[in-house]
């Protein structure tokens, strides 16, 4: 009866005559429901060209986007976790890291490079949200440490684009200490008078948000980002009350003065430069002149 049904519905072609069209091609966003050639929302930088809806990029586009010419140096690519507490749940924690390296080509859930930004340097760490949730391990900790040591020595702006789910459980207290470690080594930043920019985008959370993610010179967001400690039913049943819709977005956190300003990609690299430029290089060369 299978040919009755395709003729009342109105679908004459023959099975044999369907094409089948190779997955990846399209990209539907989940937010309109648009579909849009794959290769047309990587060109509109991962937005969808309907509602401006910001898909997670990696953070290879994030610079290939933010350095001129998407030139940058890597610097300590091959740095990656242990497992110091030999975890093991359905799977060991060598076993969950290994897996997570063959599927991203990642070492780790954070990217750290320094380049130039509209002839400007700096050194940018970006999150790895597909790399184990962009979750903070000791490894992450270190490479934020690094870059901010790098920052220190070179007297280069920061800038930090976080996408992470907090702490990795998998390290417990290991992780946790990442938390005082990084935000220690910006108190230094902060001392030598040497700006940090803090970008949060879809999703930022836990330890992210308690730390390095919201101590920025400037906190900026992505436009509809999801930014929050634990999550809404959590935070609903701990305070026992209903909560504002949207609570946990850029645009309700920038209303209440968490951030400083919600930016649109295509905006992000002058954005970032003119302010660099406005608190840091044009007072260096107003020295200079001196």
């Amino acid at each position: 009866m299978v040919w009755f049904k395709r003729k009342n519905q109105g679908i004459f072609t023959d099975s044999k005559d369907k094409k089948d069209f190779p997955k990846g091609l399209w990209f539907k966003c989940p937010k309109c429901k648009t579909l849009i050639p794959k290769e047309e929302h990587n060109a509109n930088l991962g937005v969808c060209r309907n509602c401006d809806y910001h898909s997670r990029i990696s953070s290879k586009k994030y610079f290939s986007l933010l350095f001129d010419n998407g030139e940058y140096i890597v610097i300590n690519e091959k740095l990656t976790s242990k497992d110091p507490l030999k975890f093991s749940d359905t799977k060991s924690y060598t076993e969950r890291i290994k897996m997570a390296k063959g599927e991203t080509k990642l070492n780790e859930a954070i990217c750290t490079a320094h380049g130039k930004i509209n002839n400007m340097k700096i050194a940018i760490a970006s999150m790895n949200f597909e790399f184990i949730g962009g979750s903070i391990s000791s490894a992450v900790g270190e490479k934020i440490y690094r870059i901010i040591q790098f920052c220190i020595r070179k007297k280069i702006p920061l800038m930090i684009i976080s996408k992470s789910g907090g702490a990795r459980m998998m390290e417990s207290a290991f992780s946790l200490m990442q938390l005082a470690k990084t935000s220690a080594q910006l108190s230094l930043l902060s001392e030598q008078k040497i700006p940090y920019i803090s970008l949060l985008t879809d999703p930022t959370f836990g330890g992210a948000t308690a730390s390095f993610s919201m101590l920025g010179d400037i906190n900026i967001a992505e436009p509809d980002a999801l930014i929050g400690f634990a999550g809404p039913r959590v935070i609903k049943e701990t305070i026992g009350k209903d909560l504002p819709e949207g609570f946990q977005k850029s645009e309700f956190l920038l209303e209440k003065g968490f951030l400083d300003f919600v930016v649109h990609r295509k905006n992000l690299k002058n954005k970032i430069s003119n302010f660099i430029k406005l608190v840091y290089y044009s007072k260096k060369e107003f020295k200079g002149r001196k």
